[in-house]
């Protein structure tokens, strides 16, 4: 952070200067001289609201604005260090370096005066097509202009292994053969006609609030560094000739059929590619480095495969390599209501991610990602068991101070912009429950529990039956006042129902005896105060109110699926809890969650309905739904937070963690139920010892 006073003041000057600009619609003249060499992209994700508090499009007097792209409309790179978001303009516009949760240096996403790198044609901003390479997260996009064809490529390039000579400062789970290169490659091509090739760069350090210097290297014009005092050094090389226009790194050429360029930006000590054909190689690497890592996973042959496989690599785009991590987003601030305030930070990760997460990579057989993020939780919660956070940085922070970044206009005008989450260290109580059904999971994927895993369970299991007749802010963060949230009472009791079952196993028999008896206390709690007169499961205590967490309910085993409080809860949120059949979380306007404005409805919840409804039965109900819930993913098989259910756009963080493991867990459930007739249990793909 800026400490400076005069430092202070260009910012407190610049945040006003933005207000002013960003008070008026801005017209594509007034955002090419802010600087937005990519004013002109996709209909932008700003939205009037409809008298239903979803967004109309007949009414919505910012649909016509071009300057921010759909937030589906972004492509999703990766390294497993760091990761980037690029508009289908070509342009970069989020990326934080060295890691995801660090200030960006590319920023046009929450502002669209802010940084950005750019690479196509001139004069189109609007490409043919786009799509990964079968298998990779490597982007391929097709540009037709006037005069001919351009074909660009775009990686986070990852390569060997490196750390030959000493060992890694940050690598805290086992190495593999493949690391970070810590480069961003883009090769271009020409393979018809003539095209003439644009490149414009211009890099800007801590959320666009510290400038950087560009200087050539060497005597030629091929080499450009970027620098500020206390940022990385990043070096951008190029096979085109580039200039320096004050902050800005430019490059131009007419490229000819056959004739191929590449530019990269480095940003460690790590070097880029020295020529087209080095780039090419890093390209090739990383494609191969990302189907040889699908090729281990357990696939069904179906369908939906694809979505499975796009899910997986959205997974491990999201995680940090070096401690095993599962970030919840990749992005912060992406608004949940358009132009609202509902705007967080969720390059995190939550414990309660971590269930599904588990669930989800070992039943497709991807053991070694699942080991790692459960031996990242181990990290966190064996610091200090008796303090669990809901979340934590991806290496392992504990303090995620929120503030805001109040000179950013936000993505369509969406303020406040946050980086941090005050939610760190709300008391979240299925927090508990969430950590041991991880452990649980863990345990059953190898038929053993690690004796080092015993004092966390008996560390979680005494906070949960210390703590569960408290109220807390449930499992949506509310910011409103505590409640007795069922389905937080819920997670106590798997909390103590899994800690019974590790007791069993741990050969402690008096041990899950006690904690089963409390396990039972806390059932017999929820279904006296948790139930409403029609035997529907409500949102907390003393409230008639449906809550869509509560289809977690079946999920995790609480009461069977044919019980009929669990069948009567499924069916009224299905009923009563949707727009156009897709879920929200609560109902806004009778919920105090501390915030105001609506929201869309929550993709991960939509994925738990279908998982919720296979299970009591309702198959065809739960197809229909799945289908429906396929074929709002973006054109790159990504999903945001939320959907709006009128629009059917993307709000929300990108792409999210949580709606893919969702995803992964609502096809299987579907899939099962069409070839084995619908056994939804626990399942690993490979046993591990």
């Amino acid at each position: 952070m800026d400490t400076t006073a005069a430092k202070n003041s260009a910012e407190k000057s610049r945040a006003e200067q933005n207000r002013a600009k960003h008070s008026r619609t801005p017209t594509r003249t007034s955002a090419a001289k802010a600087g937005d060499a990519n004013a002109v992209t996709a209909d932008a994700t700003d939205a009037g609201m409809s008298a239903s508090g979803f967004i109309d499009r007949e009414t919505d007097q910012h649909a016509e604005r071009p300057d921010f792209p759909s937030i589906a409309d972004y492509a999703f790179l990766s390294d497993c260090e760091t990761n980037c978001l690029i508009a289908p303009s070509g342009a970069v516009e989020w990326m934080c370096v060295p890691r995801p949760d660090s200030p960006s240096l590319f920023t046009s996403l929450l502002d669209r005066s802010a940084g950005s790198f750019r690479v196509g044609p001139f004069g189109t901003q609007v490409p043919a097509a786009r799509r990964y390479l079968p298998g990779t997260l490597v982007l391929e996009t097709t540009w037709q202009t006037p005069t001919g064809w351009l074909l660009v490529r775009d990686a986070l390039a990852v390569g060997p292994w490196h750390h030959v000579d000493e060992r890694s400062s940050t690598h805290r789970r086992a190495p593999t053969d493949s690391d970070a290169s810590h480069v961003l490659v883009r090769t271009m091509t020409c393979v018809y006609g003539t095209v003439d090739l644009s490149v414009h760069c211009r890099p800007a350090f801590d959320y666009d609030r510290t400038p950087a210097d560009l200087a050539y290297v060497g005597d030629g014009y091929n080499t450009v560094v970027a620098t500020a005092d206390g940022q990385p050094t990043l070096t951008l090389t190029s096979s085109i000739r580039m200039g320096l226009e004050g902050r800005i790194v430019t490059g131009s050429t007419r490229m000819r059929e056959g004739e191929k360029e590449f530019v990269a930006l480095a940003f460690s000590e790590l070097p880029g590619p020295a020529d087209v054909h080095e780039a090419d190689v890093m390209i090739e690497q990383t494609a191969d480095f990302w189907r040889q890592w699908l090729f281990q996973g357990a696939f069904p042959d179906h369908p939906w495969r694809a979505y499975l496989q796009s899910s997986a690599l959205a997974l491990k785009g999201l995680s940090y390599s070096p401690t095993g991590a599962v970030m919840a987003a990749a992005t912060t601030s992406l608004p949940e209501t358009p132009h609202g305030e509902r705007n967080w930070d969720y390059r995190y990760t939550w414990i309660r991610d971590s269930t599904f997460a588990l669930w989800g990579l070992y039943t497709l057989g991807f053991d070694r990602e699942a080991d790692d993020f459960f031996y990242f939780i181990h990290d966190v919660a064996s610091g200090d068991p008796n303090h669990l956070q809901v979340m934590y940085g991806v290496g392992g922070e504990r303090k995620l101070t929120e503030s805001t970044l109040d000179h950013l206009s936000g993505y369509g005008d969406a303020r406040p912009v946050r980086v941090g989450n005050g939610a760190f260290d709300q008391h979240q109580h299925d927090v508990w429950g969430a950590l041991l059904d991880s452990v649980y999971l863990h345990t059953r994927s190898r038929d053993q529990m690690p004796e080092e895993l015993w004092p966390i369970v008996v560390a979680q299991v005494e906070c949960t039956a210390k703590r569960w007749r408290e109220p807390d802010q449930g499992i949506w963060e509310m910011r409103g006042a505590p409640q007795h949230f069922t389905m937080s009472k819920i997670m106590c009791w798997v909390a103590m129902d899994r800690g019974a079952r590790l007791a069993e196993l741990h050969d402690s028999p008096d041990q899950a005896r006690s904690w089963q008896a409390i396990a039972d206390e806390i059932r017999e709690d929820v279904l006296t105060n948790g139930v409403d007169d029609r035997g529907v499961l409500i949102q907390h205590y003393g409230t008639t109110n449906l809550d869509a967490s509560l289809l977690l309910a079946p999920l995790v085993r609480f009461l069977p699926p044919d019980d009929k409080r669990i069948r009567a809860t499924v069916l009224a949120i299905a009923d009563e809890l949707t727009h156009d059949g897709l879920v929200l979380r609560y109902r806004t306007e009778s919920t105090d969650d501390g915030m105001s404005g609506v929201e869309g409805s929550f993709t991960i919840c939509s994925f738990w309905l279908v998982s919720a409804l296979a299970e009591i039965g309702e198959h065809a109900r739960a197809r229909a739904l799945c289908e429906k819930l396929l074929a709002h993913a973006s054109s790159l098989g990504l999903y945001a937070e939320e959907l709006d259910p009128v629009s059917g756009r993307h709000l929300g963080n990108f792409p999210q963690a949580f709606t893919h493991l969702a995803l992964i867990n609502a096809v299987n459930h579907v899939i099962r139920v069409e070839s084995d007739g619908g056994d939804f249990s626990f399942s690993p793909a490979r046993r591990s010892h």
